[in-house]
Order: C-alpha cells, then sequence, then structure tokens
C-alpha cells in the first residue's frame, strides 16, 4: 500500500514539476522545475524496484544534463521567455486533440501492418539490475551505443568551437 501512495504521489508530483516547466517565465526557474521533475521520475524507478536506472537518472540527467542546460541558458543571457499572446485555448484544446488523433491513426496503421515490437516476457527482479542492463547494452544494442557516443562526441565539439568562436 505504501509503495502504490508513494508512486501516486510522487507522479502527481512529476506532472506538476513538468507543468511549472512549461510555465515558468524564467529559464532558470524553468530548469529547477525539470530537475525537480527529474528526481520525481527517479524516485518512480525506485517504487518499481529498479534501483540503477535511479541512480543513473540522477547522476546523468538530473546531475550533468543540468549542469549543461544551465550552462547554455547563462552563456546565452536570456532574460525571459516571450510570451504567447496569439493562442488562445480553444487551439490548444485543438492541438492536443490533433495529437491524439493522429498518435491512434498510427497505432493503428502499425497494429495493422505488424509493425510493433513483440513482447518479452522480463524477469522482474532483476530488470533494473546493472547487469542485465550492461549485457543487453553491449550485446544487443552495442551499435546504437556507440553511434550515441560518436553523436554526444560531435555535439560537444560543437559546442565548444561555438562557445570558443563567440569569446575569441
Amino acid at each position: 500500500m505504501l509503495a502504490e501512495s508513494l508512486f501516486v504521489m510522487l507522479g502527481t508530483l512529476s506532472v506538476i514539476g513538468a507543468l511549472g516547466m512549461l510555465i515558468a517565465r524564467n529559464p532558470v526557474s524553468s530548469a529547477l522545475w525539470l530537475i525537480l521533475t527529474l528526481f520525481c521520475v527517479a524516485g518512480l524507478y525506485l517504487t518499481l524496484s529498479a534501483e540503477f536506472i535511479a541512480v543513473v537518472q540522477v547522476l546523468v540527467y538530473a546531475g550533468a544534463i543540468m549542469v549543461l542546460f544551465l550552462f547554455v541558458i547563462m552563456l546565452l543571457n536570456l532574460g525571459t521567455m516571450p510570451t504567447m499572446k496569439g493562442v488562445g485555448w480553444k487551439k490548444a484544446v485543438g492541438f492536443v486533440l490533433c495529437v491524439v488523433v493522429l498518435t491512434q491513426l498510427v497505432l493503428i496503421g502499425a497494429t495493422g501492418l505488424d509493425l510493433l515490437p513483440a513482447t518479452e516476457v522480463v524477469d522482474v527482479a532483476n530488470a533494473g539490475s546493472a547487469t542485465t542492463i550492461a549485457k543487453s547494452l553491449f550485446t544487443r544494442y552495442a551499435l546504437a551505443f556507440e553511434v550515441i557516443g560518436i553523436l554526444l562526441l560531435v555535439a560537444t565539439i560543437g559546442a565548444v568551437m561555438l562557445a570558443k568562436r563567440r569569446f575569441a
């Protein structure tokens, strides 16, 4: 009972944090709302017995990625976000409904063409352990892991070159 109530509380808090990130006018406070959301997601992982993923969530996303976001915000010297005066509630509701219908159409098309991945039986007790994740990451997803590493290296070099050009 405690796990279910904690799951609902963390889920609600993460949705509130995500909405706070979207509504915030100041980019720094928006980044702080995002940090709250990332910590809540790590807590959700803990309620699902995925301790390793929760630790990685805090270290990588709430730590390193958010430091990078704050560095970019400070580098760009953003004041406040521009206001959106031309968007009414009717357009927002229409956009949300359009996204829902499009998602349903894609799901129906993928089901009809048998494009959805097959479901696997996963050992829930070991699904979030470091050994299980490492085994699938370095065997089944080795190519994707290497491509992501190269993309991150290129993005880092590009960010350093842009920052160097601006201050030189």
